[in-house]
């Protein structure tokens, strides 16, 4: 089994938690996105934080110069699966594009993992952040 798979093992038995390794104890989810090109399901391991019931996350890339393909998936196809902290739920994906809005969420992502701090400057991009917020009756 590959790293990734391990993760989302771990994750899915362990109510979202990551227990050992370089993400041990920092909040992640899976997000099942639709291949904005194939239709295709497509699952990708998050960071996440919290703002009130929505979770929030960001295109990092981890500093790469491009967008993750999630999110072209997510712009295209809004409706997502999110298994998080021991549950799973369907939600709306929105980038966020009102600026003040934006840097609040940025910063507080940045708060909670200040290694994202330089991946603007190490992409030469502004790294989208998107709002997953789960659908009512979820």
């Amino acid at each position: 089994m590959d790293w990734t798979q391990m993760l989302k093992a771990e994750l899915r038995s362990g109510d979202g938690e990551i227990s050992s390794g370089p993400l041990a104890g920092k909040p992640h989810l899976i997000m099942t996105s639709t291949g904005a090109r194939t239709g295709e399901p497509r699952e990708a391991i998050l960071s996440f934080i919290r703002d009130g019931e929505n979770y929030v996350i960001a295109g990092t890339a981890s500093g790469a110069p491009k967008d993750p393909a999630w999110v072209r998936n997510v712009t295209a196809n809004p409706g997502v699966k999110v298994e998080a902290q021991g549950r799973t739920f369907q939600a709306r994906a929105q980038v966020v594009t009102d600026e003040a809005e934006y840097r609040r969420l940025w910063d507080a992502h940045v708060q909670s993992r200040p290694d994202f701090a330089a991946y603007p400057a190490k992409a030469g991009r502004k790294i989208p952040v998107i709002t997953l917020e789960p659908i009512a009756g979820e």
